[in-house]
């Protein structure tokens, strides 16, 4: 009974130290779920109707430069009275309720860790039709933001040593490399990283790949028009097929989609478009930054590409985006 009566008074002095200091501390379970997939919390009924039509259609927007159509986002739902105990710990969670006040409002780390909520709330249904509608590219990029965090945060734990890549030291960069990529061309100004996909869907001779290089900047104003023709040189000059005359290319039959971004801080452009093998049947996606660096009178370019037959391959470019992202010059 002592032994008991003690072990309540620490608890008690504990649990006052920490209002008092102000530094209450509640450790929350690992969230569940994986990237690219969001619970959305809402009526059964609503999700059968004009709100769940609305956005099955913003969400389900095909990913572009994919070989088959996959969505940028997948979405299930749950009813509110279902949305308690342990499917509370999703890591990502649309919350869909009507209110006074029209608003979109972000929640994080509430009943998990990692994990982002986001409160969409209209005064009806029609009201949150519309919101959906016309602010639904900027929900999703509320939870791709996090998801790319995610990812990033893992990849920190068991990046590899950026000093013993010449390329990288050369060009003064970082990059958070997972422990899993082996390097297949390291020349001192192009960096070649490859990761076997030797287990789950894509097993056997499919792989994710990241290329680091660059080029010198000429002129600005032509970076965007020029970066299909950029990569194309730099496949025919370090990345050979299995036969002579073979090497990558940008898939002739697919235009390449480009858009503005940054990285860094610094003024990128993003490109996602399809590969191939010149005279060969290899093919796949890929993903390009090209980084103005001004400063230095360069441009670099962090890309990544796929190869991973008959099965979707969203997730793993989602990887390398990831990966470059994580550029520092």
């Amino acid at each position: 009974m002592k032994k008991l009566l003690l072990l309540l008074t620490i608890i008690s002095v504990g649990l006052t130290s920490c209002k008092e200091s102000g530094k209450t501390e509640i450790t929350l379970p690992t969230s569940t779920g994986n990237t690219n997939t969001i619970l959305v919390v809402t009526k059964s009924a609503d999700w059968n109707g004009q709100i769940g039509d609305e956005i099955r259609s913003v969400f389900g927007e095909h990913q572009v430069g994919l070989p088959q159509p996959e969505t940028l986002l997948s979405v299930s739902q749950i009813d509110p009275s279902g949305f308690v105990s342990f499917m509370r710990n999703n890591k990502a969670v649309l919350i869909l309720r009507e209110g006074a006040e029209e608003s979109i409002k972000v929640s994080k780390n509430k009943y998990a860790r990692p994990q982002v909520l986001v409160y969409v709330t209209a005064k009806d249904k029609a009201g949150l039709t519309n919101l959906i509608r016309t602010r639904g590219k900027e929900i999703m990029k509320i939870f791709k933001d996090e998801d790319i965090k995610f990812i990033q945060n893992i990849f920190k734990k068991e990046r590899l040593d950026h000093t013993k890549f010449e390329t990288l030291q050369n060009l003064g960069i970082t990059l958070d490399i997972p422990k899993r990529y082996n390097m297949v061309k390291d020349s001192s100004n192009f960096l070649w990283m490859r990761q076997h996909l030797k287990s789950g869907i894509a097993r056997g001779d499919g792989s994710n790949n990241i290329l680091v290089y660059s080029v010198p900047l000429e002129d600005e104003t032509k970076v965007a028009d020029n970066i299909t023709a950029v990569r194309d040189t730099i496949g025919k000059q370090h990345i050979p097929g299995s036969k002579e005359g073979m090497y990558m290319i940008t898939e002739q039959a697919y235009t390449p989609h480009t858009f503005e971004a940054e990285i860094n801080g610094k003024k990128a452009y993003e490109t996602r478009g399809k590969w191939e093998v010149k005279n060969d049947f290899m093919a796949g996606p890929f993903l390009n930054y090209t980084v103005v660096d001004k400063k230095n009178n360069r441009l670099i370019i962090v890309e990544g590409f796929t190869y991973a037959p008959s099965v979707n391959k969203r997730d793993f470019i989602f990887e390398l985006e990831a990966i470059a992202k994580s550029l520092k010059l």
